[in-house]
């Protein structure tokens, strides 16, 4: 699978800027740079990881730009191999000629996340750090991008291998004994490589309870705003955003649609919801908007259900059942209460003069606190590598029943080698072609 030909792609995002990267990658790279580039030396003598300044000529030896060029020699490199990163002026249309010239030389065109997929498949990195890459690229907020910092260092990976060690380890006793059978297995035995599984399941366990914190860190906690019509459902997120994203009025049904923006609440992304209101109605176009306000909260992951504390309180409030995931928000704390609210547990805020937003986002970060999300950088795992451990997981269960009933180590070695490919699968330690092309066609062209 090691690639044996040579691609070049842009490297920064589409648009005008001072400096664009393009960039090179494989055993013609530097080839690809001598024959585009003019300078004071030929890249071949490049010393490896020094910028060089120069120009860029096309196939006729008109000059394209001015630029500065590096060779980064293999191994030591992103991609693992020999890689030529160009600075050139940001401008679109002299970057794609920078790119095209390296293209008309010898160079095809990137596929998405082929730069990453090189470096994994040339030893730079497993799999669990080649998807810290793109989390990192898309970290919304400080804890995000820790997380995914930490990931890129390996963390994950020493996990996996450490869990995948400990089984290799049961699986070479197992086979001692099934390999010399006088030797057998005492029932003493038995039970320390029961104690050894028991070991290894937890560690798995611990990891799969992570899944959730990850998808948070990657995605955003979806906190859906709902309730009555004209509660101030558009006030309170214009006031949580800090800025007039929603056009607020006092006639009833105003919001239609769902509205969704993301805000950073001391490091987690948190994402807002602000539906339509819920009532009774004889319009189609809003009788749309509730259908999807009812689809919002059922996917939620915490509601902040908002009302009118000026008005009457409404007969379902002393009905409805109360949750960890919704928090009561009684909105106009500016204007009287209504009696009918006196002694009732709530959050009282005011989108009008910001009063009680602080506690409110106190107590949205309380309800959350159960998700261990803390500040030092946990580890995580995405939805990809919880599958894999999820199989691993039910290999192992399966083994310890095995062991239990006192069934032959044979039965009991297939389903350790099941545990062993899921967590290979995990840090693309086998062969995985259809994940990785999962993988890195999530990247962006040049990453």
């Amino acid at each position: 699978m090691i690639p044996n030909d040579t691609v070049a792609a842009i490297s920064t995002p589409a648009g005008e800027g001072a400096i664009a990267l393009v960039r090179v990658s494989g055993p013609l790279a530097i080839d690809v740079a001598a024959k585009i580039y003019r300078g004071k030396q030929e890249p071949a003598e490049f010393e490896s990881h020094v910028q060089h300044l120069g120009q860029v000529v096309d196939q006729a030896g008109r000059v394209v730009d001015q630029v500065l060029i590096s060779i980064h020699r293999a191994p030591e490199s992103y991609t693992g191999e020999d890689l030529v990163e160009i600075s050139c002026h940001g401008g679109m249309l002299v970057t794609t000629k920078v790119l095209d010239a390296c293209l008309r030389v010898g160079a095809r065109p990137a596929r998405p996340g082929e730069f990453t997929e090189r470096a994994f498949l040339n030893g730079k990195m497993d799999l669990t750090q080649a998807e810290a890459v793109i989390d990192l690229i898309r970290a919304k907020t400080d804890l995000a991008l820790r997380s995914a910092t930490e990931q890129l260092t390996g963390r994950l990976g020493s996990e996996m291998n450490l869990i995948r060690g400990a089984l290799v380890d049961l699986l070479a006793q197992l086979n001692a004994s099934i390999d010399f059978p006088e030797e057998g297995i005492e029932a003493d035995d038995k039970e320390k490589l029961q104690t050894r599984l028991a070991w290894i399941t937890g560690k798995i366990s611990a990891l799969l309870a992570s899944w959730d914190q990850g998808r948070i860190l990657r995605e955003g906690l979806r906190v859906v705003i709902y309730g009555a019509t004209n509660a101030g459902k558009s006030s309170l997120l214009n006031c949580l955003l800090g800025y007039e994203r929603v056009i607020v009025s006092e006639s009833h049904g105003t919001t239609r649609d769902t509205i969704e923006e993301t805000i950073n609440l001391r490091g987690l992304p948190i994402r807002l919801l602000d539906t339509a209101g819920l009532r009774r109605s004889t319009r189609k176009i809003e009788r749309e908007g509730i259908a999807r306000t009812k689809k919002s909260l059922q996917a939620a992951d915490l509601l902040l259900h908002i009302a009118d504390r000026n008005a009457p309180k409404p007969a379902h409030f002393d009905q409805r059942t109360r949750n960890g995931n919704e928090i009561l928000v009684l909105n106009k704390s500016d204007l009287p209460e209504n009696t009918d609210w006196k002694n009732f547990e709530a959050v009282r805020i005011s989108c009008a003069t910001g009063e009680g937003l602080t506690e409110l986002k106190n107590e949205i970060l309380s309800r959350i606190s159960k998700e261990n999300l803390q500040p030092e950088s946990p580890v995580t795992i995405n939805t990809r590598q919880r599958d894999c451990l999820r199989r691993a997981l039910e290999a192992c269960n399966l083994a310890d029943s095995a062991m239990k009933k006192g069934f032959a180590p044979e039965y009991v070695t297939v389903d350790l080698n099941d545990a062993v490919r899921a967590i290979g699968e995990v840090v693309g330690d086998v062969g995985v072609e259809q994940i990785l092309d999962s993988v890195f066609s999530q990247f962006c062209i040049g990453k």
